[in-house]
């Protein structure tokens, strides 16, 4: 993000978001579900954004959860939360990226809805043994979302029901992106949460149900109206 946000030339990735998004679609099709409500969080909100704008037929509303535009000149993540998110484990034993997983989640979650150690290290560790370490898998990630170009003109081809929801203190991509997605975003309401960072905390779980929940009930109701 720096170095991009900076003017510095990003090599082009392996795959980008784009082809994310479009794997998205595929999926809808493969399952024969016609159409979906976009929802999406960090890079998954990205992806969301793209299948709204892309693939209009296949969305029938859209939520994107503390994620961005990628517009060049907003704020950046700060450098703590950078460090943690891209300084790999001790070595790639399980204990080692358990402790390097739950580190980072320390730095970038929410300070008003921090998890207890152990309901953290059991969440983290299930994360561990379900996905194999792969740094390079992790890199051509990153590097996606670094090459994706500024989606705010595109943005303002959304033409379904979109809610934006942003924690106040989120240290990766702070409160100023998802305001920015919202401004982009014709007819978008924004949920800012105040202590909420850039995490899926329990205490969290309710909140996102309510304005989820309570954001598609009121686009159903209006379509039946």
């Amino acid at each position: 993000w720096r170095a991009r946000g900076r003017g510095v030339r990003v090599s082009e990735p392996p795959y980008a978001v784009d082809d994310m998004s479009r794997d998205a679609v595929s999926r809808l099709k493969a399952l024969d579900i016609p159409n979906a409500r976009s929802v999406g969080a960090s890079r998954g909100g990205m992806i969301a954004q793209l299948v709204a704008v892309q693939h209009p037929a296949s969305t029938r509303s859209l939520v994107s959860i503390m994620s961005t535009t990628a517009r060049r000149d907003l704020p950046q993540a700060k450098p703590e939360a950078m460090a943690a998110l891209m300084t790999p484990p001790a070595s790639d034993s399980r204990e080692d990226r358990i402790a390097a997983g739950m580190k980072a989640w320390e730095v970038i979650g929410s300070p008003g809805y921090r998890d207890p150690e152990d309901v953290l290290r059991a969440k983290v560790a299930a994360v561990v043994d379900r996905v194999p370490y792969d740094p390079a898998g992790v890199a051509r990630q990153m590097l996606a979302i670094i090459a994706a170009q500024p989606r705010n003109e595109i943005l303002k081809n959304v033409s379904v029901p979109a809610r934006v929801i942003h924690g106040a203190e989120d240290p990766l991509l702070p409160l100023a992106c998802g305001q920015d997605t919202a401004a982009a975003i014709p007819g978008a309401d924004i949920v800012i949460v105040p202590g909420m960072g850039h995490g899926f905390e329990d205490g969290l779980v309710p909140l996102y149900l309510e304005h989820i929940g309570d954001f598609v009930m009121d686009v159903e109701k209006r379509a039946r109206g």
